[in-house]
């Protein structure tokens, strides 16, 4: 297999959170001077406070796999429930060679001992990840798309 043929062979994956009425804190804009009150700068509140909603999902050069809402605070066993559900039939779905590879950052819950089992019992071959670098994994790409869509829509 070629480098070309080898990447296109990779499953990327990453959790995100999306922070549906605004954000965790404070927000910055740069506008123009005299431009404060136009409706492209104003962040929405909404009075029962934020929302947020938590999601794994993968993706391969041939498109985007499952999406899974994530319920509650994730660890080890609930990630490993994810990938039991979502990761083959992604892989699949996405017409990739039964030994593709599965990338998953150095989280811990990641790197515990019951996940690595998970892959070992369930044969998938995982990259080696350097760790603390989100900037590497492209789907920070998608992550960050999907939240400028979410917060393009504003609470009627």
């Amino acid at each position: 297999m070629g480098k070309k043929d080898y990447w296109r062979q990779i499953l990327w994956s990453d959790e995100t959170k999306i922070n549906v009425f605004g954000s965790d804190g404070r927000i910055y804009v740069r506008r123009e001077r005299g431009n404060r009150y136009l409706k492209k700068y104003l962040t929405p509140t909404v009075k029962h406070g934020k929302g947020n909603i938590k999601l794994w999902g993968c993706f391969s050069y041939n498109g985007v796999g499952r999406l899974e809402i994530i319920k509650g605070n994730m660890d080890a066993i609930i990630y490993t429930k994810i990938l039991n559900k979502n990761l083959k039939k992604s892989a699949k779905d996405l017409g990739l060679d039964e030994n593709f590879v599965f990338q998953q950052d150095n989280d811990p819950k990641h790197t515990a001992k019951i996940t690595d089992d998970w892959f070992e019992k369930n044969d998938i071959n995982v990259l080696d990840w350097p760790s603390q670098s989100p900037d590497l994994n492209p789907i920070e790409n998608h992550w960050q798309y999907l939240k400028l869509r979410i917060h393009e829509r504003l609470p009627k």
